[in-house]
């Protein structure tokens, strides 16, 4: 099934506690998120295995795909449609190698060069930024801005998703900079309802087509 990149959702349960992952990931399926990349580094590996099967199975049979992120051994063994790598993942066209042709891989970026690099290296998304100040970013340094963007979205011919400090009202900004998606974190977990964050969301993707 053909994959939608308009709306990934990126998890962090630390940020999430006291409230659990797994129900939250059970409402971002039934709100129709596109990507759910599952991103919790220092989960055990058999507890990364559990919740990512648990989070296949209430996908199953949904639009929803999930990704790993960094983890290819799990994304394989738990079923995941792919694997999402950063800057201290395995190399991308080294993964594109070992991976069924309909396996997701998306990959992190920061610059124009590491997406062209991305794209040569056949990834299927880019999720780029920090776009916009966010705390969870600041390691990445200032934040890139709307026009680098732009400038990346002129070279690249595959879906690319703006992240950091997305919100409802920056959606617009950056599909306007060429962005074909938008990921995030807040955006999805400090929301009061996921369904009606999705909701609006997807309004503002409607008003660009």
């Amino acid at each position: 099934m053909p994959c939608a990149f308009e709306l990934c959702y990126i998890t962090d349960r630390r940020a999430l506690a006291p409230r659990p992952l797994l129900p939250l990931i059970h409402e971002a399926i039934r709100a129709g998120l596109d990507v759910l990349q599952i991103r919790e580094k220092d989960l055990a590996t058999r507890e990364l295995l559990e919740l990512v099967k648990g989070a296949v199975d209430a996908a199953r049979g949904t639009s929803t795909r999930i990704v790993v992120n960094d983890r290819l051994d799990v994304a394989l063994a738990a079923g995941a449609a792919g694997v999402h790598l950063g800057t201290q993942s395995l190399p991308a066209r080294v993964v594109r190698q070992q991976v069924p042709k309909d396996f997701l891989m998306g990959v992190s970026c920061h610059s124009l060069e590491e997406a062209l690099s991305a794209q040569s290296a056949g990834a299927d998304y880019i999720v780029f930024g920090p776009i916009f100040e966010t705390p969870s970013k600041l390691v990445y340094g200032p934040p890139l801005g709307l026009g680098k963007l732009r400038e990346v979205a002129a070279r690249v011919t595959i879906p690319l998703l703006a992240l950091g400090g997305i919100t409802v009202e920056r959606v617009r900004s950056c599909l306007e900079a060429g962005a074909t998606g938008i990921a995030g974190i807040t955006l999805f977990q400090a929301c009061s309802s996921l369904e009606d964050c999705v909701r609006a969301l997807r309004v503002e993707f409607a008003a660009r087509r």
